[in-house]
């Protein structure tokens, strides 16, 4: 059975699948922080700190009563744990099995990792590790020069290696440093650690994509993961021949979603509400997606020269209306407790709209206490007349 839908309605069951803008929470704070890990089945973590880190501010944008150290106590909890998705993420500790399809193709060698295999190296790391309990990389003293691409240090290699192929895990961070620990002594002993048969991996991978996203294609559900879009397109097959899913035209093109994620576009989308996201926030994470559905051209410009840099070094795209409809690039300085809006860009559908600038400006409150700042200085707009008019707003209010 196939069905047909506006681009409207596809957009909205996107962000009602993705919970944004978020709907009323009730019930403890860290709960609702696990609950949204377990819907979105995966939080990407990332380094850059020019702001609050990633995996902070997709879930605040999920959970407004989001604290830092819900990550913290669930990691201690062990209703988390750390590990790969498409990058480095926060996964649902009940979905650990379906990790290991990863780590035993590297442990096999069926799958090549970044780093070389330094077997003498990664002997020393877990001999120490096994003796002295769970230890950092800056542990393991080096003094002569870092290697490879990445200048990394031997021990560090050796330690990530034994991380990605399911020997380490990371039980915690100190100061956002990973601290490592044998699987043996970090997994809850309840924890179902057979590995999946192929087909099951491939019906992980549709339900928890679809759970989250709405409707997709096989190469969205396989994104980064290689060697994974042909299974996981035989599978959909079977699973609409079956029933179990269905087929979706939007705009002409042709995608897969659950029968009862459909009744979804029955519920209210709060349009008013305006949501700053992070650039690596899962709805905004697959970029050719994204100009699909939302007619949105997004790059993250930190991995482009300076000199190329159309919008800013670090991007926020701003969603109001159930649209993408504006860029933010900012950091925060600390020191001051001040956010520099360093380039605010909007779309001409929303340029002189006081609706969408009413909306910001009530979010950007929220933004500033998130990232424990008490002002913000806006420095530059697209188009230039916005600058003006929001000056002339802060005054009058």
């Amino acid at each position: 059975m196939s069905e047909s839908l506006s681009i409207e309605q596809a957009r909205k069951l996107v962000l009602l699948s993705q919970k944004l803008p978020t709907a009323r929470q009730s019930g403890a704070a860290a709960k609702a922080t696990l609950s949204a890990i377990e819907h979105l089945g995966y939080i990407q973590i990332d380094a850059i700190s020019v702001i609050e880190r990633a995996h902070h501010h997709t879930l605040w944008n999920r959970n407004p009563r989001y604290k830092s150290a819900h990550l913290d106590q669930l990691l201690a909890d062990k209703q988390v744990f750390e590990y790969w998705s498409h990058a480095a993420a926060y996964l649902p500790m009940r979905d650990y099995r379906f990790s290991l399809v990863r780590k035993q193709a590297l442990s096999t060698g069926k799958m090549k990792h970044w780093f070389t295999v330094d077997e003498a190296m990664m002997k020393m790391v877990l001999k120490r590790i096994e003796s002295e309990g769970p230890l950092m990389a800056r542990d393991f003293e080096h003094k002569g020069d870092k290697i490879g691409e990445w200048k990394t240090r031997p021990a560090k290699r050796a330690l990530e290696v034994l991380f990605m192929q399911g020997d380490l895990m990371v039980p915690r961070r100190s100061n956002f440093h990973k601290v490592y620990d044998l699987t043996e002594r970090v997994l809850p002993d309840n924890v179902d650690t057979t590995p999946p048969e192929p087909e099951e991996y491939a019906r992980y991978l549709i339900w928890r994509y679809l759970r989250a996203n709405g409707l997709g294609r096989p190469a969205e559900m396989a994104y980064l993961l290689k060697n994974t879009k042909p299974l996981v397109a035989t599978t959909l097959e079977d699973m609409v021949s079956s029933g179990e899913l269905q087929t979706v035209r939007v705009d002409g093109d042709s995608y897969y979603a659950m029968p009862e994620s459909l009744k979804l576009l029955s519920k209210p989308l709060a349009r008013s509400k305006l949501k700053i996201l992070s650039p690596f926030d899962n709805l905004v994470i697959q970029r050719k997606r994204m100009q699909a559905l939302f007619g949105f051209d997004y790059l993250i410009e930190c991995y482009v020269p300076e000199a190329k840099r159309k919008y800013g070094y670090f991007c926020l795209p701003i969603l109001w209306d159930g649209m993408l409809v504006a860029r933010m690039d900012c950091k925060v300085d600390r020191d001051n407790a001040l956010l520099l809006i360093q380039n605010l860009a909007l779309e001409s559908s929303v340029s002189g709209n006081e609706a969408f600038l009413g909306a910001f400006e009530k979010e950007l409150q929220r933004f500033l206490k998130f990232n424990n700042c008490e002002d913000f200085r806006l420095l530059k707009t697209s188009p230039a007349k916005v600058k003006r008019i929001v000056q002339k707003r802060r005054q009058q209010n």
